[in-house]
Parts: structure tokens; sequence; C-alpha cells
């Protein structure tokens, strides 16, 4: 049960993470494009699934944006009525500023009989007018429904420029999230510079870890990579230069995503720090959606040896 592990902070969660369709297809497409979805997931060897909730980011770079902006269904009414077939809990990220207080709260309390999950994210750039902020959101869930399972989103990269991304995840925590997942991974630096500081501000002040899910994304062309760096996806110029010039960009993707994740969970497994992983696909390539299902499978496995007991000599 992924609240099991949630609340026994366990390390290697593993999740998937998909896109809703655009709300600009037809009901016919939206099935179809469910439909297949189902398919590639519903052999995953997964704890959940996570419902992305997409939001305009123009306000926070000027750089032009690589793939139009298009609005998606929404996260939780897609996952219920399109993806019920799916026998794994699935996490609902919300864009809290775009909601009212009273439909977020109309949300918050619509099932309180069953285990919600669902991650929080906060406004883009501080351009951006929200309603609602990600504390607020958080105190308001803890408060009408306590089967809402709480998570954050936390971002190793800007480590590296305030050093205070620990602090932060501290900060979420005694709002009330229970665990956490990164945006995409490619700088393995930053993301143990965060988890070291994470484990001795923890271990200083005798406060418990919780699961923090990093999260590895494939990239298979120029396009894509460009799109990771609009999103603001931190890649180090070594990495990018790695890509760029493969001979096939999505396999070095993969190795590198592989070698990335094994070094973040070797150093967090020594400290007995909680991190699991997720996987998604940026781009709707059919290749590098194929690519995104292909590296659970071996995600999944290297958890499994890693994570796995010695036997007893009896």
């Amino acid at each position: 049960m992924l609240r099991d592990k949630i609340v026994g902070r366990e390390p290697g969660i593993l999740t998937y993470g998909i896109t809703p369709p655009k709300m600009t297809n037809t009901p016919e497409k939206i099935a179809e494009i469910a439909q297949k979805q189902v398919e590639r997931i519903k052999h995953l060897d997964i704890d959940a699934l996570i419902l992305y909730d997409v939001q305009d980011e123009a306000d926070r770079t000027d750089q032009e944006r690589p793939f139009p902006y298009l609005q998606t269904l929404d996260p939780a009414a897609y996952s219920e009525q399109y993806l019920h077939e799916l026998q794994v809990p699935s996490i609902i990220y919300r864009c809290v500023g775009r909601y009212s207080k009273e439909q977020f709260v109309n949300w918050v309390t619509a099932d309180q009989e069953r285990d919600l999950y669902s991650v929080y994210v906060g406004a883009s750039s501080s351009k951006q007018e929200v309603t609602l902020n990600v504390a607020e959101a958080s105190r308001l869930s803890c408060e009408l429904n306590r089967n809402l399972n709480l998570g954050g989103v936390v971002i190793p990269e800007r480590h590296m420029k305030r050093n205070d991304e620990h602090l932060r995840v501290q900060q979420k925590i005694e709002n009330g999230c229970r665990f956490f997942v990164s945006q995409a991974v490619y700088n393995v630096e930053a993301s143990k510079n965060f988890l070291s500081d994470y484990y001795y501000h923890c271990a200083n002040n005798g406060l418990d870890m919780v699961p923090i899910l990093f999260n590895l994304a494939p990239c298979g062309s120029e396009k894509t990579l460009e799109f990771m760096k609009w999103l603001g996806i931190s890649i180090p110029k070594w990495l990018e230069n790695e890509l760029k010039y493969s001979h096939d960009v999505l396999d070095k993707s993969i190795q590198l995503s592989k070698t990335i994740f094994e070094e973040i969970l070797d150093f967090a497994l020594d400290k007995g720090i909680p991190v699991g992983c997720s996987v998604e696909s940026v781009s709707t390539r059919k290749v590098e959606i194929e690519a995104s299902v292909q590296l659970v499978r071996d995600i999944k496995t290297m958890l499994d040896k890693k994570l796995k007991k010695p036997a007893l000599n009896l």
C-alpha cells in the first residue's frame, strides 16, 4: 500500500507520471488516448500513477516556449472517468493558484472515505497572480480531509543558488507534506548537495526524513532538450553535449538517467534517506513515451536489487 510506504518512510517508492489529454480533443480522441495509456501502464510494477496539472509558465521566462501551451483535462476527473481500470492509486498534482478557495475546498472535501494523494504546486513566477498559495492550500487540506496524503515539490537545482531547499522541505513537512517529488533530474551534484544538507539538518535536529522521489525524464531529440531547458530543468553543459552529439540521443539519455539515479540512490541509502523514483515523458512522441515505460522497468530492477534484504543464514 502506498500510504503504508509513505507513513513508514520507506525507500524505493516508484511512480509513473502522465499528463491528461488536451481539452481541445474530441471525446472519442480522449477515450482513444486514455486506452493507450492504460495499456502501457497496467503491467508496470509501480506504487502509484502521477497525473500532472499543467499551467502556462510563459511569465516565468522571456524565452519562447518550444511547444505551444494548450489546457489539459482536470487530472482528478480524467483519472476517475478514464483510468479506473488501473489498479494503482493516483497522485493528483494541483496548481493551487488557479483555483478559488471555494473551488479548492469543494475538491478537497468531495471524497473523504478513501485515501487520496496530491502534490501541490505554487505559482510559476512571482509575476503570476494567484488566489491561493501552497501554504494555505496545505493548511486547508490538513483541516478538512485527514485521508488526503499531501506531497510537495522539491527542486534540488534551486539549492545550488540559495542553499535553503532542505529548509523549504522542512517547512512543507510542518505544513503537512508527507512525501516529495522532484522536477526532472539531470544534475546529480545538485541532488546530492541537497540530500546532504537535508540529512544533516534532520540528524542535528532530531527530525524524521520523509520519502523523496527523484524524477527521471528521457530526452529523445534536440527539441525535447530545448523544452526541458525552457521548463527550468538544470542540465550541465557536459551532459548537454553528450546528448546533442550522441548518435542516439534517446538511448544516451536513458543510460545517463539510470547512472544519475543509481548514484543518488547509493548516496541516499548509505545515509538512510528514503528516496524513490518517478518517471515521466515530457514529450508526446511515441518513441520517447515507450522509452520512459522501459525506464520504469529498468529502475524497478535496480531498486529491487539495491533494496534486497540479505538472506538469513539458518
